[in-house]
């Protein structure tokens, strides 16, 4: 069975909470719930991640490497325009990672530093994207 982990990045713990007018009223547990619902649905395992410090996450995505994690999917969130040792943690790993938003941070004038580094972007289909996300990450990983 093919096995995802996805990262929440900074401030995915705050949702739900603030700017709900931009990101909609669920918060980090309803995205978990969610996440394993749609993991159920395409036949895969996820292990989920969440911290709001970088290091933290390149250790995820470095001790994810060693394990038995078949392609990553994560949401930068507030690392999404400056992370360059996650970048270079992603660009470093053995499988695949998606990068997937709620919204779509290029229509606030937030380009993304982490996105020339992943295999896929999904941006701006709310929680849905990330059913399109772990799709997309479970088909480039049984792909390679």
């Amino acid at each position: 069975m093919t096995k995802i982990l996805v990262v929440h990045g900074a401030g995915i713990n705050m949702r739900g909470k603030v700017a709900v007018d931009v990101f909609g009223p669920e918060t980090m547990d309803d995205y978990n719930r969610v996440i394993h619902e749609f993991a159920d649905e395409l036949g895969i395992s996820v292990e989920i991640f969440h911290s709001n410090i970088q290091g933290e996450i390149v250790n995820a995505f470095y001790a994810a490497h060693d394990g038995d994690i078949d392609a990553a999917v994560i949401n930068p969130a507030g690392f999404t325009a400056s992370a360059p040792a996650l970048v270079a943690a992603i660009g470093q790993v053995r499988f695949p990672t998606v990068e997937v938003h709620i919204t779509n941070p290029t229509a606030r004038g937030n380009n993304s530093s982490v996105s020339p580094a992943c295999k896929g972007v999904v941006l701006g289909f709310g929680l849905e994207g990330y059913y399109l996300a772990l799709h997309g990450a479970k088909y480039f990983a049984e792909k390679a």
